[in-house]
């Protein structure tokens, strides 16, 4: 298992904190990092990728333009946002794009950076920021955004004084981000609780961090062994950021066996239904949706999705219907009556956990299915037909655009 598509573009990131070479390592094999790259590179810094190891060089001053046709490509490029207005007092960072999910605003991050003392406003498709100076204070946030808790983290811990945020992200990225900046000279009390405590420093020092495990990469991989009865062993991830996940595909009739870098799934017999509400950590995580509800288009009775995160993932349900699936939406709800088998159909992939949801289903469909626009997973799943080839799956890549 790989490192973690949604810790990597953030500790990369996090590099524009301290001039001099940071060392990230177990990064995973994705299209994102070499995009990250790009960006990083648009702004000043020497970046060299060598296998799963990135080494970015910061100079004494970063650029604080971020490159427009770079930044479009994916959504975590606005993680240089926080970054930015910390070394450079300036940011100008293009609108992101990425994933076709829903919408994913900033005004989160605007607000908190305000907080801060950085002014914001969106100008010509650019996010602009600038500061005087930045303090410490009192940031409650509305919703526990991860990208929002992230960019404003960044920022604290270069801004004089204390700085509380609450109501913070607690996902195991955000861990690895706290964790990674400790090293580096910040001081961060609260990593993984609701309530995060910075205490600015005046500089940061670079420093070497190897990526946690990709618990969504892992998950996937366990719930298509449940789909398709069949048996996986997951290693390189910690299990104690998927317990409810395996909770659910115990739920489903699996057998789940936790390790110490990693678990193992054995499903037998048909998956039972399960119900699933996508949540902030450590409720299901929005990106499993589209395999939950895969798992619920062969299961044993009915299920309800409820996605309470991002509103269009659900377009990805019209995909499975496409696939024989018995699937209904109502606002943010979905039903899955499940079948004992799809049928093939060519489907396209809207973004990259929709893309992996519809190969999983597509190896439950008897025929042969056809998954266009496989680009976007490339951008989360290192070797991903490679690997499911190698657990057994009669799959090949016909393009490399999809």
């Amino acid at each position: 298992m790989g490192g973690a598509k949604n810790s990597v573009l953030k500790l990369m990131a996090a590099a524009l904190l301290a001039e001099g070479t940071t060392v990230i390592t177990n990064c995973p094999d994705i299209l994102d990092v070499p995009y990250m790259a790009e960006v990083l590179r648009g702004l000043g810094c020497d970046v060299e990728l060598d296998g799963d190891t990135v080494r970015i060089t910061t100079p004494a001053e970063p650029k604080f333009h971020a490159d427009f046709p770079a930044v479009t490509q994916f959504r975590a490029s606005v993680c240089v946002l926080g970054p930015l207005v910390a070394r450079c007092r300036r940011a100008v960072v293009a609108l992101p794009g990425g994933d076709a999910i829903g919408s994913r605003p900033l005004d989160m991050h605007q607000t908190g950076l305000a907080l801060l003392g950085a002014r914001s406003e969106i100008q010509h498709g650019c996010l602009v920021a600038e500061a005087d100076d930045l303090h410490g204070a009192q940031i409650r946030l509305a919703f526990p955004s991860v990208g929002a808790t992230e960019n404003i983290l960044m920022a604290a811990v270069l801004a004089k004084g204390e700085t509380v945020i609450d109501n913070a992200a607690r996902e195991p990225e955000i861990v690895d981000l706290c964790n990674m900046l400790v090293r580096m000279g910040a001081r961060i009390e609260g990593a993984g609780s609701s309530t995060l405590t910075i205490q600015g420093v005046r500089r940061l020092e670079p420093t070497t961090h190897r990526v946690i495990g990709d618990r969504i990469v892992a998950a996937t991989w366990g719930i298509a062994a449940a789909m398709t009865r069949g048996d996986v062993r997951v290693r390189g991830v910690n299990p104690k950021h998927l317990s409810l996940v395996l909770d659910k595909l115990r739920a489903a009739g699996a057998e789940v066996t936790p390790e110490a870098d990693g678990f193992r799934v054995v499903q037998e017999s048909r998956p039972k239904a399960v119900n699933f509400a996508t949540l902030p950590f450590p409720g299901f995580p929005t990106d499993l949706q589209p395999m939950a509800i895969g798992l619920a288009a062969v299961a044993d009775g009915t299920s309800m999705i409820t996605e309470n995160v991002f509103e269009a993932r659900f377009r990805f349900v019209e995909e499975m219907i496409r696939l024989g699936a018995d699937a209904r939406t109502d606002g943010h709800h979905a039903v899955v009556r499940g079948i004992t088998r799809l049928s093939s159909a060519p489907v396209w992939s809207s973004d990259i956990r929709a893309g992996a949801g519809l190969v999983l289903a597509a190896l439950v469909a008897d025929g042969t299915t056809e998954v266009h626009d496989v680009y976007h997973i490339d951008r989360g799943y290192p070797m991903f037909v490679e690997k499911l080839s190698a657990l057994g799956g009669d799959i090949v890549r016909v393009t490399d655009a999809g």
